[in-house]
């Protein structure tokens, strides 16, 4: 029997973002060979100031018929001015037009999620206690 290699198990605190892509990627490619869906689109929309500072933003993918809302940030200063509404519906809207039907994000008892439930997300889960006191909540919506 010929020697297996050794193999070791290695804890990466705040891994550079090259093997976080490659993880991802990884993981990419897993999921496409399973599913055969291969529509992938990551984007980013910002709201910036007239220096061309940023003042909050969205990132999100599409994929599998679904827009996944991962962050939505707007700063202090400019909250409660509609700008996280509009930069939802901008992502909604840029969704739809390529054919996606549904969105889903989470969100903490200490965040958005009034915003979210006022442009129709609906909580199908919640996470009680994290962090301690507080809830995540997973919220989804049909769109169109």
């Amino acid at each position: 029997m010929e020697d297996m290699p050794q193999h070791r198990i290695v804890i990466e605190l705040d891994p550079p973002s090259g093997i976080q892509q490659r993880l991802q990627d990884r993981l990419s490619l897993f999921s496409v060979a399973a599913t055969g869906v291969d529509r992938y689109y990551e984007f980013a929309i910002l709201l910036k100031d007239e220096n061309d500072s940023m003042l909050g933003g969205l990132l999100a993918e599409l994929w599998g018929n679904w827009l996944h809302v991962k962050t939505l940030w707007i700063d202090e200063m400019e909250r409660g001015k509609g700008y996280g509404r509009q930069i939802m519906e901008c992502a909604e809207h840029l969704a739809m037009e390529r054919g996606y039907r549904n969105a889903y994000l989470s969100t903490h008892s200490f965040q958005a999620r009034p915003l979210y439930e006022k442009l129709g997300y609906r909580v199908f889960g919640e996470l009680e206690d994290f962090p301690p006191g507080h809830s995540k909540y997973y919220m989804r919506k049909r769109l169109g």
